[in-house]
């Protein structure tokens, strides 16, 4: 069965057949190939959108009432229109609560609609899951009220429902990959300006893998704002010779002659990885482009070893997948991606030697840990978009 006759059929089970006919909305999950926790220091990503994403099938009703449901979480909620802004807990529906929320500054004001989200994106898997149902709420709401806000716009607008709504304090990477991702091509983005160029990932006989740790991780549990707390008082520190609104706006060379300024090492360290990051992603790019897959691997492996040693946020089960994957000959790279302390890793295969990761890997990781991973081998997809039904 079509996963939008599947949809339907849940829908119809949840909130009946009467009423008008629904409609269905896509938004893509995203993964980071290189350039990690660079995001909110102003700094360099390369990431892209993945065929593994959020649907989202809305219907109008003439009650006032908004129901939200999912597919992947037990909660539900029937929400009036003057009760949108009031939390939940901490529950999922914060994140799409957080969208109306922005949205309604810009004259949007929903009421009457039954929604039912359904993700194939692991929860808490680092592939930004959130993102995906901020966008797809935004992108569904700007279709169905004809506002025609910019893309660019509906990315800010999802950056800061999470930031201010749900209080994770999230940079603009992943609602900017989920938005703005086009099919086969990687985003090389400056955070700091949101300039960037679409890069065609040509990998000839090389895979894309992603490997899920199955090690879950609550981004505002973890320790990712203390990171950014420690990346601010590196510039603090970096700003009493030489002002700067973030270390991005430093060259490695630049860094290597101030970083004495920074007195303390763990911020020292963080801050290490920040600059040396940005330099990846610089390297990554034109390697990319001249076919230097080996190249690219390499640094994959140098992002993660940083974000091992310098930024501490990968823990024992990512450096247990990275260093099994690493020992499997057709594999020329593995890191980490999204923000650590669990979630997955992506790796770059050799199509002849997919098979033998899978099953090698998966055993090693499962004797090492205890936990079963979950392989994906994703295609580089487009961004938000309506799918057609059928009748």
């Amino acid at each position: 069965m079509k996963i939008t006759d599947t949809l339907k059929e849940k829908f119809y089970g949840l909130y009946g057949e009467d009423g008008q006919k629904p409609r269905l909305f896509f938004a893509p999950g995203r993964v980071n190939l290189i350039g990690e926790h660079t995001d909110y220091n102003g700094g360099y990503v390369f990431p892209c959108a993945l065929n593994y994403g959020t649907y989202l099938m809305v219907r109008e009703t003439g009650e006032p009432e908004i129901k939200f449901a999912s597919v992947n979480f037990d909660y539900k909620a029937f929400i009036l229109p003057e009760d949108l802004d009031k939390k939940h807990n901490g529950e999922w529906v914060e994140y799409p609560l957080g969208v109306i929320d922005q949205l309604k500054k810009t004259g949007i004001k929903p009421s009457g609609l039954e929604l039912m989200y359904s993700g194939d994106i692991p929860n808490g898997a680092g592939l930004s899951s959130s993102a995906s149902i901020e966008l797809v709420t935004a992108f569904m709401l700007n279709t169905l009220y004809g506002k025609n806000i910019p893309m660019i716009d509906l990315i800010k607008i999802s950056q800061r429902a999470e930031n201010e709504f749900v209080g994770m304090n999230c940079g603009i990477m992943d609602q900017f990959a989920v938005g703005m991702g086009q099919k086969d091509s990687a985003l090389f983005l400056n955070c700091d300006t949101l300039d960037y160029e679409l890069v065609p990932v040509e990998l000839g006989d090389y895979r894309l893998m992603i490997v899920n740790t199955n090690k879950r991780r609550g981004l505002t549990d973890s320790k990712y704002n203390e990171r950014r707390a420690e990346c601010e008082k590196a510039v603090e520190d970096i700003s009493k010779e030489k002002p700067v609104k973030n270390l991005s706006e430093l060259s490695l060379a630049e860094y290597n002659e101030l970083k004495y300024l920074i007195s303390d090492e763990v911020v020292r360290k963080r801050a290490s990885h920040v600059i040396s990051e940005n330099a990846r992603v610089l390297e990554a790019i034109p390697a990319l482009k001249s076919g230097n897959l080996n190249r690219f691997g390499e640094l994959m492996n140098e992002s993660h070893d940083s974000l091992r040693y310098d930024y501490e946020v990968t823990g024992i089960e990512l450096d247990t997948l990275v260093e099994e994957a690493r020992k499997i000959p057709g594999c020329i790279g593995s890191r980490m991606t999204g923000a650590g302390f669990g979630g997955c890793t992506v790796s770059i295969v050799h199509k002849e030697s997919v098979e033998d990761f899978i099953k090698t890997v998966g055993r090693n990781y499962s004797e090492r840990t205890g936990l079963e991973p979950v392989f994906y081998q994703p295609e580089i997809d487009d961004g938000p978009k309506e799918l057609k039904i059928n009748n």
